[in-house]
């Protein structure tokens, strides 16, 4: 099955290299370009195959979702040159993701499971069942980390420790409300409820800027609105489209990316099931049918779309 594990090119105008989990950056002098492989992780490790059409996937629904939201915050994006290419100004990262969440689902929903009443610092109500909507949004912050797990952190502990300076932070809550908004808004569209996501932001030139991916399925989890609350109410599962079913798959086959536990083999009809739900995310959510990418040659394509374009 064709994919793109990864790309290892060296321009010669390039100033650095970074490989995350799922994108490998190349940074020039002012600019960056971001090339979504179809890389998968989950519990913050990177899985051993790709899933075809992923990188493009995340790519373009990100284009959309950054095109839909740069009326309320700046955007770091100054071209999409190539399906799986972005091409944006190169930001200081803040060193928090900004989760933001309207139902309880989840990560947060199995801290509730174990007993705990807060996340991050935020209490929640007592009484409450998996996927039950919060009474308002709540933003759980957590730590970006450079390698191994990002970790829950509270607002007031971000600004003790000073990674995010006091102004600065209360500026990152506001757009993230912001875009959760919007977001919730352009789902409800599609037929769909947000039910959490997280954004990333950055500083250029002392200004803030939305980075990284919006809205995506790996950012992103979403439930379709239609049956949601007769599931609810029948304490059925929700259909949703999201990564969870990846991580749910890998949790009843005893990984959760804990130390001595070996991933689980993932055959090529399951990588098919994974790509295929991708493509429905991306369908569903943007309203358009995709196109997919071709990979004869992808590697010289998105070389060639980079060079002409930093």
């Amino acid at each position: 099955m064709q994919a793109l594990k990864e790309t290892n090119y060296n321009f010669d105008n390039q100033t650095g290299f970074y490989r995350g989990k799922v994108r490998d950056v190349y940074y020039f002098q002012d600019k960056l370009a971001v090339v979504a492989t179809d890389r998968i992780s989950a519990f913050d490790v990177v899985l051993p195959r790709a899933i075809p059409y992923k990188g493009q996937v995340l790519n373009q629904i990100a284009a959309t979702f950054l095109k839909a939201t740069a009326d309320i915050v700046p955007n770091w994006v100054v071209s999409h040159p190539d399906p799986n290419v972005t091409i944006g100004i190169n930001c200081e990262p803040f060193k928090v993701e900004m989760v933001i969440r309207g139902y309880l689902a989840g990560h947060a929903w199995r801290e509730y499971q174990s007993g705990k009443r807060a996340v991050c610092g935020v209490a929640l109500p007592e009484g409450l069942k998996e996927n039950d909507p919060l009474p308002e949004p709540i933003i759980t912050p957590t730590t970006k980390a450079a390698e191994g797990h990002d970790a829950d952190i509270s607002a007031a502990d971000i600004v003790a420790q000073g990674i995010v300076a006091l102004e600065d932070y209360r500026q990152l809550e506001e757009y993230t409300y912001l875009l959760f908004a919007r977001g919730t808004e352009i789902a409800a569209q599609r037929g769909l409820l947000l039910v959490d996501t997280k954004y990333e932001f950055g500083k250029a030139n002392d200004k803030i800027y939305l980075i990284d991916e919006v809205h995506t399925p790996d950012s992103s989890r979403y439930f379709y609105a239609e049956g949601y609350e007769e599931r609810q109410k029948a304490g059925a599962t929700q259909k949703q489209l999201s990564k969870e079913f990846v991580r749910k798959w890998l949790i009843e086959n005893n990984f959760q990316g804990k130390t001595g536990q070996r991933i689980p083999e993932m055959d090529d009809d399951w990588i098919s099931s994974i790509s295929e739900r991708y493509i429905e995310l991306f369908e569903v959510v943007t309203g358009n049918a995709f196109e997919k990418t071709d990979y004869n040659e992808i590697n010289n394509r998105i070389k060639a779309n980079i060079l002409q374009n930093v």
